[in-house]
């Protein structure tokens, strides 16, 4: 399947990647564009739009694009249910105080950017980082913590 969302990646826009990739489409492909060409290109290839207004996968009574995909495909998985506190607090600006790993997280997520402006070639590299977080928060809730 095609999906597609605005470009220069940040945290929200390589963690739904990631997530799509890992739990939803392994053989998804990503098209990244100008946020005001994502509902046309959308239309025209048939690909579905996240983290973009107005759609079901972005940012939804008070869920960032990545907890809306947990919550469109029903996840329960406590580790990523944990990863997804992180990414959302990450994400959203007035939250990013909410969970102690996510300056870390907005950290990270700014250098890959500086240091990869090709968004292709960004999420590539970042899922090494998202698959080590989520490794990390299978660990944090095997031990209830």
């Amino acid at each position: 399947m095609k999906w597609i969302t605005r470009a220069h990646v940040h945290v929200d826009r390589v963690a739904c990647p990631w997530l799509i990739t890992r739990f939803v489409d392994s053989q998804a492909d990503f098209l990244f564009t100008a946020k005001s060409e994502v509902q046309a290109l959308a239309a025209q290839t048939g690909a579905i739009p996240f983290d973009v207004p107005d759609v079901e996968l972005g940012h939804v009574d008070g869920r960032c694009s990545f907890e809306s995909i947990i919550h469109k495909y029903g996840f329960k998985d406590p580790a990523l249910l944990r990863m997804a506190r992180i990414v959302h607090a990450a994400d959203v600006d007035k939250d990013i105080d909410q969970d102690p790993i996510a300056r870390g997280l907005e950290a990270i997520a700014t250098g890959y950017g500086l240091r990869y402006p090709d968004d292709n070639e960004n999420v590539e590299r970042q899922f090494e980082v998202y698959d080590a977080l989520y490794a990390w928060c299978k660990l944090q809730t095997a031990r209830g913590t």
